[in-house]
């Protein structure tokens, strides 16, 4: 059954987010990364004429937004091509990067192909910290050269900083930082922990006192740029470890938003790889079907599948029972309530780990980078205590 005249499932409506993950390889280390720990067992990638088939097929569904992401995929020498293929399609697109392989020369020709929106990730104000968060020493100030590149080539300048227990102190010099680059729009995301920044969780879980601080520092930022009429919009996002109530995760599993990996799984969301299932490829199987046929973006739609606590609960069609992947990594049982939700038998236990982030100190050793080595051995060393 092809993607454009396969028959519609009235009840399930299209997505309106595609994320083309293009690859997983990345110059940069970043302990907090969400790509899956085993990445380098995906080296397979969907090749330039695939990735075009992927878009058509995703317009063909419905998507209106479409972000490029990796892994970084600047590394793709078929960027260009794939974002004219999709300017060509009437999809509003975004370049997720670190910055690392940009350039003014590469900055000019991806407007020139079409592509509306550029989001560049910071690590830290301090050029020694950034660097050996991202186990790179020239990244920080290729990130700060390419910020003014592409405000300079028109773009608003949208910067992402992931801020966690090792930059959180710095929160006021980051957005200082932010505010003399020029920055329109600044998204200090407490880090979310999933892939690698499960596994470093320890390392990176900032403590109370830190978040009200920086809370605070964020607050008295937003009221100092507004008493000089700057307009730089201030994103402070929450870490889910602190809230008592689950999120809708991407505003409900198989609901709005869809992931396709560098080699063609499809995901409800990207970090959805965490989980025991098996996800069609775009190898196997038209969008379409997959988006309305499989089992695996049925599996958790709506509310029927929900424990009975959960749909006896006046919240259960607003957060959907929270994310399924926090749910498993913290649980081990994907079906069960994220454990976010204070009603959760599992909150306590999740509110254990937090007051332990009260008092532990930076680990010997340090976070895990996000390596081919270090994934290998991460790899080996979780498969033979499965065995």
């Amino acid at each position: 059954m092809s993607a454009d005249h396969a028959s519609v499932v009235p009840s399930v409506t299209p997505p309106l987010w595609l994320l083309a993950e293009l690859t997983y390889r990345c110059p940069l280390q970043c302990s907090y990364c969400s790509n899956p720990i085993d990445f380098h067992r995906y080296s397979q990638e969907l090749d330039t004429q695939a990735w075009c088939d992927v878009l058509r097929q995703g317009r063909n569904l419905g998507a209106a937004q479409l972000g490029f992401s990796g892994g970084e995929p600047l590394i793709r020498k078929d960027l260009e091509v794939l974002v004219e293929e999709a300017r060509r399609l009437g999809f509003y697109t975004n370049l997720i990067t670190s910055g690392v392989g940009l350039d003014v020369k590469r900055v000019n020709a991806l407007s020139a192909a079409g592509l509306d929106h550029i989001q560049i990730s910071l690590q830290a104000a301090d050029p020694d910290l950034a660097s050996a968060l991202a186990g790179s020493k020239k990244a920080h100030a290729n990130k700060l050269a390419m910020a003014r590149a592409v405000k300079d080539a028109g773009y608003p300048m949208v910067l992402n900083v992931v801020i966690h227990r090792q930059n959180i102190d710095q929160i006021g010099d980051i957005i200082a930082l932010c505010d003399q680059l020029g920055a329109d729009e600044v998204e200090l995301a407490n880090c979310q922990y999933y892939g690698w920044a499960f596994l470093n969780r320890r390392q990176l879980m900032p403590t109370r006192d830190q978040l009200k601080r920086a809370e605070d520092e964020t607050r008295r930022w937003r009221e100092h740029l507004q008493a000089r009429g700057r307009d730089m919009t201030l994103h402070f996002v929450v870490p889910d470890y602190y809230e008592k109530q689950p999120k809708p995760c991407m505003g409900g599993w198989g609901s709005i938003f869809m992931t396709v990996a560098p080699d063609g799984a499809v995901l409800p969301c990207h970090s959805a790889r965490d989980l025991p299932m098996d996800f069609p490829t775009v190898n196997d199987l038209a969008l379409h079907d997959i988006w309305y046929q499989s089992d695996a973006f049925n599996r958790f739609r709506g509310t029927d599948w929900m424990p009975k606590r959960c749909q006896q609960c006046d919240q259960h069609s607003l957060d959907f029972g929270g994310c399924r992947c926090q749910a498993y990594l913290l649980t081990g049982d994907m079906t069960e309530t994220d454990p976010v939700c204070e009603l959760s038998p599992h909150h306590a236990e999740l509110e254990v780990m937090v007051e332990e982030a009260q008092i532990i100190t930076i680990l010997e050793g340090g976070a895990i980078p996000r390596n081919t080595h270090t994934a290998k051995t991460q790899t080996a060393n979780k498969d033979t205590k499965s065995s």
